[in-house]
């Protein structure tokens, strides 16, 4: 029987490199000048580019029925994104960092951090199958390599930002430490990301996600992404149901 430490610890650490990540980041804020700040934020924003569309790729591995993964995942962005607006996720989202900004006095851009970090840090399927491995045998390895890549990038978002991506340990906690007590509670096998058609189009449409957060850090546009949460929901319910006919 594995303690609760075993089954969240990957969490923990991921938690504990924000918050690290966060405080040097606003360390090396007050010391560098704008311009330095702004190739960092860019340097993260390229980075997140290429991490968007290689995650993106996935999908042209999905077929169901007579779509192919791109038109399914068009499909079900659209479905989700509007369901998304209709929701108000993005006010939401933006309302919750505004409270938490207050709470705080946090400055800036405090808000745009806190989100934009948010979804980086858990979509994808480091996030997803790292807190299944660890609820179901405590294996953190996968968490603790996220954990890393999410602290350094912490640091350079920190620049950009301000305090306001420190905050994102909240969504990490809760949403990674959820998924790995789910897993030990229910005890199901880890997919294969490489076969299951389930990770791979909840993998493909967080990569576009993604993509749209890169392009929001180098500000070519401002894509409202947190609307887009609902299609990684919507995705496997619609090959559950295509899988029925």
């Amino acid at each position: 029987m594995l303690s609760l430490w075993a089954k969240t610890s990957g969490t923990w650490i991921n938690v504990a490199t924000v918050i690290a990540g966060t405080s040097l980041g606003l360390l090396l804020r007050s010391r560098l000048p704008r311009a330095m700040q702004q190739v960092i934020t860019q340097a993260v924003g390229l980075m997140t580019l290429v991490i968007g569309v290689a995650m993106a790729g996935s999908l042209s591995a999905v077929q169901v029925g007579p779509l192919d993964g791109i038109i399914l995942a068009l499909l079900v962005m659209v479905a989700g994104g509007l369901l998304g607006e209709w929701g108000q996720i993005e006010q939401r989202l933006t309302t919750l960092g505004d409270w938490l900004k207050a709470q705080v006095k946090g400055g800036g851009r405090f808000t745009e951090g806190f989100v934009a970090a948010s979804l980086l840090f858990c979509i994808g399927p480091m996030a997803i199958l790292g807190s299944l491995n660890n609820g179901l045998a405590g294996d953190n390895t996968l968490l603790t390599l996220k954990a890393t890549m999410d602290g350094l990038a912490s640091i350079a978002m920190t620049g950009s930002y301000g305090v306001g991506v420190g905050f994102s340990a909240l969504s990490v906690l809760v949403v990674q430490g959820s998924l790995s007590l789910l897993a030990s509670v229910s005890g199901a096998a880890i997919p294969d990301p490489t076969t299951n058609p389930y990770i791979l189009l909840i993998t493909g449409m967080g990569g576009l996600m993604i993509l749209g957060i890169g392009l929001s850090l180098l500000e070519v546009a401002q894509i409202r992404v947190a609307s887009f949460l609902p299609a990684l929901a919507l995705g496997p319910l619609v090959i559950a149901l295509a899988s029925l006919f």
